[in-house]
C-alpha cells in the first residue's frame, strides 16, 4: 500500500485495533506484580520468589517470542493474536483460583504464553497496513497504549480488590477485559488483516527486495540485529526495576505508605505515554535516531540518580521518579523507527521477534535480581541500578545508530 491508496480513517482504524491489543498485552504483564503484596499476606511468598514469577513470565514470553516471529511470518499475524488473547483470559483464572505458588507458576507461564507473540504481530499489521508518513505517529501510539496498559493494571486490580474484597476476582475481571478485547478485534478483524497490504520495501519497482533465495536465519548475521537487542535488554532492565520494585523502594527510603508509592508505576507510565506522544513526531523528522534516544535516556537515568541518593523529601522523589518515565517515553517510537531501519527486508517479523526478545530477557533476569536487592535492605539499589542500565541501553543505541549511518554512505556511494 501506498500513502495515497490508504486513507486517514483506515490507518487510524488500524493504529487503534493494534494500540488496543498491544495495550492490553501490557496490561497483563502487570497481572502479577501489583498483587505482590498480598501474596506476601495470604501466602507468606519473599520477594525473591515473586521475582521469580516475573522471571518465569518473561523466559517464557522471550523464547515464544523470537519463536513467535517466524511463526507470523508464515502463517500471518492476526489468527496468532487471536491464540495469544486466548492464552490471557487462562492466565488470569489460573491466578484466580490459585491455591499455592504452583498455581501463580502456570498462571506466569501461559500469561508470558500469550504475551510472547505480540511485538511480531503488531509491527508486522502496522508495516503493512499503515502508510509510510503515520508510521512514525503508528509506533507513537503503540508505545503509548502500551504505557496506558501497564498503568491501569494497578489501578484496576486494587480498585477492583477494593471493591469486591478479593484479590480473586479481580484477577477474573483481567480475563473478562481479554474476552472483550477479543470480541472487539473480531467484530473489525478486516481491519487488521495483514494478508492485505505490503511492504513498502516491495512495492513495484522497489530496490530493496529481500533476496529470493536467502536463508530464513541470514538476518542473524547482521550486528545491528544483536545490538538492538543488547538496547531492549538494558533498557528493560532498568523498567523491570521501576515496575516491580519502585513502590516498595521507595516506601524503605523515605518511609512513605505504600497508598502513595503504589501509584508511583501508574505516574512513570503516564508520563511516558506522554512522552510518546512527542515522540512520534520526533521519529518522524530526525535523521539520526540514536541520539534522540540518547538524550532521552541520559535524562531519565539522571533523574533516577538524584531519586537514588535518598536526598529528596519523600513525596518529590515519588514525582521526581515518576517524571523519569517521560524521557523514556520520549525514546520509544525512535526506538521502534530504529530498528525497522536495521531490518532487512521480508524479515520483520523475525527481526523484531528476535530483537524484542531482549525484553523478556532484560525482565527476566532484573526481576530477582532487584528483588534480591531489597531483601537485602538496598533499596537505592533499585534507582542506581535502574540508571546505570539506562546508560548502557544508550551505548547499544549509538552503535546501532553508526552501523546504519555507514551503510546509508556506502549505498549512496554505490548509487
Amino acid at each position: 500500500m501506498t500513502s495515497a491508496s490508504v486513507s486517514l480513517s483506515q490507518d487510524a482504524k488500524t493504529i487503534s485495533l493494534i494500540g488496543l491489543a498491544h495495550g492490553t498485552s501490557h496490561f497483563f504483564h502487570m497481572l502479577l506484580a501489583p498483587l505482590f503484596p498480598l501474596f506476601i499476606r495470604d501466602f507468606g511468598f519473599s520477594y525473591s520468589e515473586l521475582g521469580l514469577l516475573v522471571s518465569v513470565f518473561f523466559v517464557v514470553s522471550g523464547v515464544g517470542q523470537a519463536l513467535a516471529g517466524f511463526l507470523v511470518d508464515r502463517v500471518g499475524a492476526r489468527p496468532v493474536l487471536f491464540v495469544a488473547l486466548g492464552c490471557f483470559v487462562l492466565a488470569a483464572l489460573a491466578v484466580a483460583t490459585a491455591q499455592s505458588y504452583t498455581g501463580l507458576m502456570l498462571a506466569a507461564m501461559l500469561a508470558g504464553l500469550g504475551n510472547s507473540p505480540f511485538h511480531p504481530v503488531d509491527f508486522t499489521i502496522l508495516n503493512k497496513r499503515v502508510s509510510q508518513p503515520r508510521l512514525g505517529h503508528a509506533f507513537s501510539v503503540h508505545g503509548i497504549t502500551g504505557n496506558l496498559g501497564w498503568a491501569a493494571a494497578p489501578v484496576f486490580l486494587a480498585g477492583l480488590t477494593a471493591a469486591t474484597g478479593s484479590w480473586r476476582i479481580a484477577a477474573a475481571g483481567m480475563g473478562v477485559w481479554a474476552l472483550f478485547v477479543m470480541a472487539v478485534l473480531w467484530l473489525h478483524r478486516d481491519a487488521i488483516d495483514d494478508r492485505v497490504g505490503s511492504w513498502a520495501h516491495e512495492a513495484k519497482g522497489s530496490t530493496k527486495a529481500a533476496p529470493v533465495n536467502e536463508h530464513p536465519l541470514a538476518f542473524l548475521r547482521l550486528p545491528s540485529v544483536w545490538l538492538c537487542f543488547s538496547f531492549f535488554f538494558w533498557t528493560t532492565v532498568s523498567l523491570s526495576a521501576i515496575q516491580s520494585f519502585a513502590s516498595p523502594a521507595l516506601q524503605k527510603m523515605y518511609d512513605l505508605p505504600l497508598s502513595i508509592t503504589a501509584f508511583v508505576v501508574t505516574g512513570y507510565m503516564l508520563c511516558g505515554a506522554a512522552g510518546m506522544v512527542a515522540g512520534g513526531f520526533l521519529a518522524n523528522r530526525a535523521e539520526r535516531l540514536e541520539r534522540i534516544i540518547g538524550f532521552c535516556l541520559m535524562g531519565a537515568a539522571l533523574l533516577l540518580a538524584i531519586v537514588a541518593t535518598g536526598a529528596l523529601p519523600g513525596l518529590l522523589a515519588c514525582a521526581v521518579a515518576s517524571l523519569a518515565g517521560f524521557g523514556a517515553g520520549l525514546a520509544g517510537p525512535s526506538r521502534d523507527m530504529l530498528i525497522k531501519q536495521a531490518a532487512p527486508p521480508g524479515a520483520t517479523g523475525r527481526v523484531y521477534g528476535t530483537v524484542y526478545s531482549g525484553l523478556d530477557l532484560g525482565f527476566a533476569i532484573a526481576a530477582p535480581v532487584f528483588g534480591a536487592l531489597l531483601d537485602h535492605g538496598s533499596a537505592s539499589g533499585v534507582f542506581y541500578g535502574s540508571a546505570l542500565a539506562l546508560t548502557l541501553g544508550v551505548a547499544s543505541a549509538s552503535l546501532v545508530g553508526i552501523g546504519i549511518a555507514q551503510l546509508r554512505g556506502a549505498r549512496k556511494v554505490a548509487a
